[in-house]
């Protein structure tokens, strides 16, 4: 039995960062993964999505370039060459995290681990590793959704639409959340008829209104059928999605040639040895953690989707080198949730960072908002892409930042700046004393700031 002073278990976005911070940190410390490192991000979501995104937009930009003054003839695209280059970056990625885990003195196994006792890690090829200290990180599954029909031909959750080589002709969504919405946008670029059937009222139910409001107009103007307030019943050969509406039971069918199954993700939590050894979780199977990933059992840990705080790549790694510290012994403190940036990769793409503002309006303070729209924006509308907004959501009392919305250019990179000053306890007032470079879209965020007091020099007059 080989000795560590730590073992994880999952080489996802949490588990690969956190075996090379424990090496960082001068702990001896194995990583166990039985697929590619990098996990579900890195082979089967983030990345792969992105890259699949931006050969879409590559190829819708072409086709549009007359507005720039670029002609471009006969523009078309080779759906198995889009698949293949998807297929190459993350290869690219895996391949480097393995050097970095090499690089490190990471051991890395691959194998799949089944957890014996809180010391003690299972191997399927026989061997058995030793630890102080347990990190599971064994992140998520595409949810399968119980309804008939869900196994016919041509239904995919989103890892077998990833695999498919040929492009469908009318692309069925099940589901309006970030999975949905960033393949529903995939594939209108790429000329594919969408129809997207959601059960909530709106798409991307978490975010906030004004922002949900704006992506439903531009997937409506780009042909996306927006099917919402529907239950799905059953799926029929041909593809034939039955639905009935949530309030009056109102049947409708959505016919096409693939329907995806983008119905969120369940921790792989079962089947691992968690409960042998007595972890708590949920009835989802969500492992039970404190504000350091500790779970109930002394010296095991769980980072990642698999404790369901918020199933975010970034939120994995940000966990995983937070627990690596903790074990350690230093300094480290606990993640705040509401300074954490959410984004989606739609067109053009948005991003959030802590409240709503009707969230925010629901804990009594006194709220306000500012707004800026992205058509008084140079450099937005240098690169054609001036529809969007940039939103505050603020404690008129104290100015704090409550919330943060954009949608637009760059919105995801743009997250980057208001969680890190809503990190340090800043103000409204000192992102817009900030000077922000120009010609940039950031600029936006500055004026937004100002907007939040009516002082915004590039924003027509507010009507009293």
């Amino acid at each position: 039995m080989q000795k560590f002073d730590a073992v994880v278990v999952g080489g996802g976005p949490g588990g690969y960062a956190c075996a090379i911070r424990l090496s960082q940190n001068g702990l001896k410390a194995a990583l166990v993964e039985e697929g590619e490192l990098g996990g579900t991000c890195l082979n089967r979501g983030c990345i792969p999505t992105k890259t699949l995104l931006h050969s879409a937009d590559v190829y819708y930009d072409a086709t549009r370039g007359g507005d720039f003054g670029i002609t471009a003839g006969n523009v078309t695209f080779d759906y198995a060459k889009i698949i293949e280059r998807k297929n190459a970056v993350s290869k690219q990625l895996s391949s480097g995290i393995a050097f970095l885990e090499k690089n490190h003195g990471v051991t890395v196994f691959k194998a799949r681990a089944t957890l014996a006792d809180r010391n003690t890690v299972n191997l399927d090829n026989g061997e058995a590793l030793s630890c102080d200290h347990l990190i599971v990180a064994t992140g998520s599954n595409p949810a399968r959704i119980p309804i008939p029909g869900v196994d016919l031909p041509g239904v995919v959750d989103s890892t077998g639409l990833l695999n498919m080589t040929t492009c469908p002709k009318h692309i069925i969504i099940v589901g309006g959340g970030v999975i949905g919405v960033e393949f529903a946008t995939f594939f209108y670029r790429l000329g594919v008829k969408v129809t997207i059937v959601e059960m909530l009222d709106r798409v991307l139910g978490p975010l906030d209104k004004d922002v949900t409001d704006f992506v439903e107009a531009e997937l409506k103007k780009c042909g996306v059928e927006l099917v919402l307030g529907v239950k799905v019943e059953s799926i029929e050969p041909g593809l034939k999605v039955n639905y009935a509406a949530v309030k009056d039971g109102a049947k409708g069918t959505a016919e096409g040639d693939v329907a995806l199954m983008a119905g969120g993700r369940i921790p792989n939590t079962r089947g691992i040895g968690l409960d042998t050894i007595g972890v708590k979780m949920d009835r989802k199977g969500f492992v039970d953690v404190d504000g350091l990933c500790r779970t109930n059992v002394p010296g095991v840990y769980a980072i990642g989707d698999i404790n369901g705080k918020m199933q975010l790549a970034h939120v994995a790694t940000a966990q995983g080198t937070m627990v690596a510290d903790h074990i350690a012994g230093k300094p480290c403190k606990q993640l705040n949730l509401n300074r954490i940036p959410s984004c989606v990769y739609c067109s053009p793409e948005t991003a959030m960072v802590g409240l709503t503002e009707e969230q925010a309006r629901a804990t009594g303070k006194d709220i306000g908002t500012g707004i800026f729209n992205l058509s008084g924006n140079g450099k937005a509308l240098t690169m054609g892409e001036n529809k969007g907004f940039v939103k505050f959501v603020f404690d008129k009392a104290t100015e704090e930042i409550l919330g943060f919305h954009v949608i637009g250019p760059r919105a995801t990179d743009l997250a980057a700046e208001v969680a890190a000053v809503m990190e340090c306890e800043g103000t409204i007032s000192e992102i817009g004393s900030t000077v922000h470079p120009h010609p940039t879209v950031s600029e936006a965020v500055m004026e937004a700031a100002h907007a939040c007091h009516g002082n915004s020099v590039h924003a027509p007059k507010a009507r009293k």
